[in-house]
């Protein structure tokens, strides 16, 4: 457990690298931390040492305590050319797979990787940011943590681009920040999916989809958009969303309301191949069957879409290339400055045994 003058230490620190306390600018003098961190002013005088020890502040006799610039050199990584990159996760799903496209690309141009995760987390996100600035990474490479929700980090970003370090979003981007991105087209790839059914005589479809994630939100307007197109009636009972937190027990709950109706859906749409997974295992514990009783489509063509009990029709998702577009994207921006257009993956179809035709 960190002492008080250690947490008073964090919450500078992290003014500073949000760029709250500019270069330059005095802190707070030591009296006024007193006051509004309830503590002695040698606790105080603690966290300020800390500081100064680690570059981010320096004492000026009769002057004051300043924030110093000593913090933004690459004294840190040791002069090395390092890129950070950012992801929800590391060791599953899709991630492993973009995290070695980066990787292979970063290292033919001379470049090291710094890894982080923020379990789609925004006080980790927030830890992991503070960390590359502090180890003064020359690029970012960002997956979005909960990216259809408001994000409390908005800060921590601008103060990137304020250093003039450049940052590219894989999979999803902030709304709110003009940040150059790289991503699947999830309209496209949510309307190919519902479409595919829709072709193959399913009138009734239902939605699994998550709505922090900026993939969700998407993939639900191609969802609409092709009941739009064929002129389809939907039902909104039939929309099932969740979030991180409720991930393990979405596909149990959606599965007991489609039983539940009298008219049930034959086709399901799910947000990715983990739920299409799920779904497919929740239905056969009821004594139900893929494809002859639901059929189901998952996203992102990922290794779990081929080791469940039936095969997943699925939606690619360029992993690999991803992340070596990433890495090029990053690379082009620090050597010359010139920023590349945002790049959108047109996803396709990937045909296996989860969908049956109806006559």
């Amino acid at each position: 457990m960190k002492s008080k003058y250690q947490l008073i230490a964090d919450e500078i620190r992290s003014k500073i690298l949000s760029n709250e306390y500019t270069v330059g600018s005095v802190i707070p003098p030591e009296l006024q931390l007193q006051k509004d961190y309830e503590v002695s002013r040698h606790t105080v005088r603690q966290a300020i040492a800390l500081l100064v020890n680690e570059g981010y502040l320096r004492k000026e006799k009769g002057s004051g305590t300043y924030v110093d610039d000593a913090f933004q050199t690459d004294v840190r990584i040791g002069g090395k050319k390092t890129i950070g990159v950012i992801t929800t996760y590391l060791s599953d799903y899709i991630f492993p797979a973009i995290i070695r496209g980066i990787e292979q690309e970063l290292r033919k141009k001379g470049y090291s990787l710094l890894l982080a995760s923020t379990n789609n987390d925004p006080v980790q996100e927030k830890e992991c940011l503070e960390r590359m600035l502090e180890q003064g990474v020359q690029g970012l490479i960002v997956e979005p943590t909960k990216s259809n929700q408001f994000n409390p980090n908005l800060a921590l970003y601008l103060s990137f681009k304020e250093r003039n370090i450049p940052i590219v979003m894989i999979n999803a981007y902030y709304e709110e920040m003009d940040t150059p991105h790289i991503c699947v087209n999830d309209t496209k790839a949510g309307l190919i999916a519902t479409e595919y059914l829709i072709q193959n005589g399913h009138k009734e479809l239902a939605l699994i989809t998550k709505i922090d994630d900026l993939q969700g939100k998407y993939r639900m307007k191609g969802f609409i958009k092709a009941h739009e197109t064929y002129r389809m009636p939907m039902r909104s009972e039939m929309l099932f969303t969740y979030t991180t937190e409720t991930k393990e027990v979405v596909a149990k709950s959606a599965v007991e309301a489609i039983l539940k109706e009298e008219v049930k859906p034959t086709g399901i749409v799910c947000y990715n191949d983990e739920i299409a997974n799920r779904m497919v295992k929740e239905l056969g514990n009821k004594g139900y069957h893929v494809p002859n009783d639901f059929s189901i489509i998952g996203e992102d063509d990922s290794y779990l879409s081929l080791i469940g009990e039936v095969s997943l029709t699925t939606v690619t998702h360029p992993k690999e290339l991803m992340g070596i577009d990433a890495a090029k994207w990053i690379i082009q921006a620090i050597e010359t400055s010139e920023m590349k257009k945002n790049i959108y993956y047109d996803p396709q179809l990937v045909l296996r045994e989860s969908v049956q035709k109806l006559h």
